[in-house]
């Protein structure tokens, strides 16, 4: 659990710098150059003897999805929506990631379901007002489309590992980047997003320097690492715990404005998501244990 909090605690932060300092650049730009950097921090650690050529196109392709695609749309809801609208919209991350464990599993855990589910209502207190808003319901439907993309990742990540235990993470972690940054860098330059490089101020380069090597880089190797050692279900609830946080970081430190009533509502919903998951990944457990 200690890579997934540290990851949630970095991210909190996130949100805000983008919205406040990265809003008017080109999102494919800044996914583009943030890969850049998570792909200069893990290239040194590439080891790839151990590995068949297969695994070697399965992990870029998991990147490619997970970080390219996602961040694209990630970046983009930015434009349409304030930073703790964006941290809300991400409560669906645990339906996707149950979904898509349940779908490759070909099997449904119904328990994971009312779990994803009441999570989902947590963040549907909070932002119903607003999703009403043309802008809202765009910005609503590219978080959707980055959350489905993050959520499949973990998940493939995940049951990648679990296939090939000799597999040791920081020597093959760069392989996601590659192919994260090849997606990223294909959208640049549909988008005709390089140019725009000139635009970038000392503080913008040094926002996205942190963003891509700690918060893309370190993080998203951190999450992905404690997802291979963390039961689905926990894995699920410890997506929205990067949600709450992000809010409070937002309304504090950036000075963003929300119902103070009904983040409180929402937020205890989640807090019971995350409850009902550790509850029931503890039961699993001690059942196992008793059986054996």
């Amino acid at each position: 659990m200690l890579y997934l909090i540290t990851a949630s605690l970095a991210w909190a932060f996130s949100y805000g710098l983008i919205k406040f300092n990265l809003y008017n650049l080109d999102s494919s730009l800044v996914a583009s150059l943030r890969m850049l950097c998570a792909l200069l921090v893990f290239a040194p650690f590439l080891r790839l003897k151990m590995i068949h050529r297969r695994q070697v196109l399965q992990l870029m392709v998991i990147g490619a999805i997970q970080y390219g695609v996602m961040y694209i749309c990630f970046l983009r809801s930015f434009q349409y929506l304030d930073a703790y609208q964006v941290a809300l919209f991400t409560t669906f991350t645990p339906l996707y990631v149950i979904i898509i464990n349940d779908l490759l599993e070909r099997k449904f855990n119904h328990h994971h379901i009312k779990v994803a589910l009441i999570a989902v209502l947590g963040g549907a207190v909070i932002y119903f007002n607003c999703i009403n808003q043309e802008n809202s319901f765009t910005g609503f439907m590219l978080v959707q489309c980055s959350d489905l993309c993050f959520a499949y990742g973990q998940v493939a990540y995940k049951r990648l590992r679990q296939q090939s235990a000799i597999i040791r993470d920081v020597q093959v972690y760069g392989l996601l980047f590659i192919g994260a940054f090849i997606i990223a860098a294909l959208m640049t330059t549909a988008s005709s997003g390089w140019h725009r490089v000139l635009e970038i101020n000392l503080q913008q380069i040094l926002i996205i320097i942190y963003l891509g090597t700690v918060a893309s880089g370190i993080c998203f190797f951190l999450w992905n690492k404690g997802a291979t050692i963390t039961n689905i279900a926990t894995l699920a609830a410890f997506n929205n715990l990067k949600s709450p946080l992000a809010i409070t970081v937002s309304l504090v430190f950036f000075k963003e404005h929300t119902n103070i009533p009904r983040l409180m509502i929402g937020l205890s919903f989640i807090g019971l998501a995350f409850f009902m998951a550790e509850y029931y990944a503890r039961r699993t457990h001690t059942r196992i244990l008793t059986n054996t």
